[in-house]
């Protein structure tokens, strides 16, 4: 590992990215997360313009980068470098020529970001490379004589060229990696279209056709079927049985009979039936109008789903494993195998290239031989088996309904938060599919104890999955002042288990009865809470409901303040963001938008780190750089306020820049929720029912649910890949109750990426760099729990 000083790396080292696919949102990011990290670790870097075909051509098309090379690009999509497809590289030709044009640089380091295609590219030039410049000295074109290139012959140190990937593709179809960058960002795209379409649908009673990306890979059009609440889905990997026009036709017409005045029906461009022949719009399009008589629609979407600002996820993700490559290709040897820096539950990790390039090929290889249920059993890039289970994931698509005798509650707490409705609405539908009665608590504990309870139909959540807040009502009240109200209502309802969708409060609500369940037998129910918070505080989950939206509320926000600045004098801007104590949402946003500090309560500091930071900055701005971006957690200090800080950096900037101070405030709880929020929020929904449904059958004794043990009073949280329910007693001491956040969070790994992007002076104690990971059935098909 690298130890010590960010600046010991031998500065005779030279990196070089470049991008070689079809431009994806989020490439800007990795192109300057990779040069400033290259540059922080003491290396030289270059930048490749227009691809392979830079590299072969060679000349002005391979630069030298400096830190300001990169400034000002982390929010524009598509790559500020180029990219082309060259056939001269598929040739050894080609390939020597590449290689000359490396040594002559003495480039032995490439991050490439592309495809498998161009991954494997790059992989066959890696093994090539010896034998390359063998044949380039028996040309001429290189002489051991030549003291420049001497390191590189004879058994020098650098015969050997060290390869890393980042896989960019908005299909998010490579194996081994989670998500791939661009593929966010492209689901924000199509979600906005959705949205668009929906309105005009929602008026003239019409049925939309959509037609995504994805001639091989379903990923983009089944996330965004589960975040639309879509009626119908057509994905390659899982071809509709026989006689499914005759199912898809009796679903879109009982959707009407339920009050819809619209449907929605989505597929992949590449969508096929079990024989492997097309299934297309237009078909589908007329067998609706000749079924069923609805005023139908197609409307394919195309390349608008490559354009457009790269997304927070996108931005923080090519952050994150532009710096683990770079990190990757010091540590090389010529022993290491080429390698792909990848996301395993929010983590880089680093995965052997070949491995993760066989296993996607494994998967098309079933595809083509029409193997579609060995295609589902396998660990897909992009969808677990059991997220394939249509009556899990899409309860509405469900048509057999069970009975039971068990009442649920389900109510909202705390603060909105965008996502909070989508997580209710598969919560009710997955609740009546299993037979249970629902009520709908407004006001959350407040409503419960004053028995503001109204029973939920299944057409009563009609398009809620896109609407943000809470519209069910939420308070921040707590049941500990009105347990025996609460216990009453209860008791009247006959509510037999309390499902809690919400924040910090939620929990804490749901402890509190738990704990007084020794005085309250009624209160022995099965009882979840889904933590939905833009805080990110709640203890149990890395993730909750509504983050995600607000880190891009709030990255849309400081982009806007960033622009504002374009042409005017030098100018830092002080922001301060929501969170309560937590920095979540400041660190996160810090990142995607390339801030130059961001301070949060987690991490101390004193005025001495202040006068550090504006002198740190006041030096960068006597250069090149025009616009500064300090970000502040509305909590992070009980003194050093936002007003307090926005006259530090006027006062000590004086001469060198000025200084502006905005307060984002409620604008980051607003908003339609996130294609993140709205996916992870009906997913959560629909296991925190198949949790209760559980429970409650184990718990039922004797005509009465009595539920009293520990793990009857869980929270549901998602712990890097996996779903757990983790009890609320458990949970108690690993929370911080004075300042509302767990002990010990995660993203706190984050706060070094920010720091170094930002040009700071850190040790590498602090990054917590990837493990190598392997790549095989076994190693990817873990369950998630969903």
């Amino acid at each position: 590992r690298l130890q010590g000083s960010a600046h010991t790396a031998k500065t005779n080292v030279a990196i070089c990215i470049f991008c070689v696919t079809l431009l994806d949102p989020g490439m800007n990011a990795a192109v300057r997360a990779v040069t400033r990290m290259g540059i922080y670790v003491g290396a030289k870097v270059y930048l490749i313009n227009e691809g392979y075909q830079g590299l072969v051509d060679g000349g002005e098309n391979i630069k030298l980068a400096h830190w300001h090379s990169v400034t000002n690009i982390i929010q524009l999509g598509g790559t500020v470098i180029g990219s082309a497809r060259c056939k001269s590289f598929t040739t050894r030709e080609g390939r020597l020529a590449a290689a000359f044009n490396l040594v002559k640089k003495g480039i032995t380091n490439l991050c490439v970001c592309g495809g498998d295609g161009s991954l494997t590219g790059a992989n066959i030039f890696r093994s090539e490379w010896k034998g390359l410049l063998e044949e380039l000295v028996q040309k001429g074109n290189l002489l051991y004589t030549q003291p420049q290139y001497s390191d590189h012959f004879c058994g020098g140190t650098h015969t050997h060229l060290n390869i890393v990937g980042l896989v960019g593709s908005i299909d998010n179809d490579f194996c081994g990696t989670d998500m791939t960058i661009g593929a966010d960002s492209a689901l924000h795209r199509i979600m906005e279209i959705i949205d668009a379409i929906m309105t005009t649908a929602q008026s003239h009673q019409r049925t939309f056709v959509l037609e995504l990306m994805g001639r091989h890979c379903g990923y983009l059009a089944l996330v965004s079927a589960l975040a639309s609440g879509a009626d119908w889905l057509f994905i390659p990997e899982a071809p509709p049985k026989q006689g499914w026009e005759d199912r898809m036709c009796a679903r879109l017409e009982s959707s009407r009979t339920t009050g819809s005045r619209l449907n929605i029906v989505i597929m992949a461009e590449g969508a096929i039936d079990m024989n492997g022949e097309s299934i297309s719009s237009t078909y589908v399009k007329d067998l609706v109008v000749k079924r069923l008589g609805y005023d139908t629609r197609v409307t394919v979407l195309g390349h608008v789903q490559r354009g457009g600002t790269p997304s927070a996820f996108d931005r923080i993700l090519s952050c994150k494993l532009g710096v683990e490559a770079v990190i990757a290709l010091m540590e090389a040897t010529p022993d290491t195998p080429a390698c792909v820096i990848g996301l395993s539950g929010n983590h880089a990790v680093r995965l052997p290239l070949m491995e993760c390039v066989e296993m996607t090929k494994l998967v098309q290889t079933t595809m083509d031989e029409k193997k579609f249920d060995e295609t589902i059993k396998l660990p897909l890039y992009f969808v677990k088996r059991s997220e394939a289970e249509n009556p899990r994931i899409f309860p509405h698509l469900c048509f057999i309904f069970s009975q039971s005798n068990f009442t649920l509650a389900i109510l909202n707490v705390g603060a909105p938060a965008a996502g909070m409705n989508a997580a209710v609405r598969s919560a009710v539908r997955q609740a009546i599919v299993h037979g249970h009665k629902v009520y709908a608590v407004h006001d959350g504990f407040l409503g419960l104890a004053n028995g503001a309870l109204f029973e939920m139909k299944w057409g009563m959540v009609a398009g809620w999955t896109g609407q943000g807040s809470s519209l069910l009502g939420t308070k921040r009240t707590l049941p500990g002042k009105n347990m025996e109200k609460i216990v009453e209502t209860i008791t009247k309802y006959n509510i037999s288990a309390l499902l809690v969708i919400g924040g910090f409060e939620g929990y804490n609500g749901v402890l509190q009865l738990f704990e007084a369940r020794s005085h309250y037998d009624e209160l022995c129910i099965p009882m979840c809470v889904i933590p939905a918070t833009i805080s990110n505080n709640v203890p149990g989950t890395d993730f909750s409901i509504g983050a995600d939206t607000a880190v891009n509320s709030a990255m849309e926000g400081c982009d806007k303040i960033k622009q504002s600045a374009s042409g005017t004098k030098r100018r830092v801007f002080v922001v301060e963001t929501m969170g309560g104590y937590c920095g979540y949402l400041a660190t996160c946003t810090g990142i995607a938008v390339g801030a130059d500090a961001a301070y949060i309560y987690e991490e101390p500091f004193n005025i001495h780190d202040l006068k550090t930071n504006v002198e740190h900055l006041a030096e960068k701005m006597k250069k090149d750089i025009q616009r500064g971006l300090v970000l502040r957690n509305e909590n992070c200090h009980e003194n050093y306020t936002t007003d307090f800080i926005h006259r530090l950096y006027s006062a000590e900037g004086k001469g060198i820049f000025d200084s502006r101070v905005n307060v984002l405030g409620h604008l980051q709880q607003g908003g339609a929720p996130s294609p993140f929020d709205r996916n992870f929020g009906t997913k959560m929904g629909v296991r925190a029912i198949q949790w209760l449904s559980e429970k409650l059958t184990e718990n039922y004794r004797q005509g009465r649910v009595f539920a009293n043990s520990a793990d009857t009073a869980c929270v549901l949280g998602l712990k890097r890949k996996v779903v757990s329910f983790t009890p609320v007693s458990e949970l108690k001491d690993a929370t911080d109750f004075e300042h509302r956040m767990p002990k010990v969070q995660w993203w706190m790994n984050l706060r070094p990426l920010l720091k170094m992007l930002a040009k700071y002076q850190t040790s590498f104690c602090e990054y917590v760099p990837g493990e190598i990971e392997h790549v095989t059935r076994r190693s990817i098909s873990i369950d998630s729990g969903f």
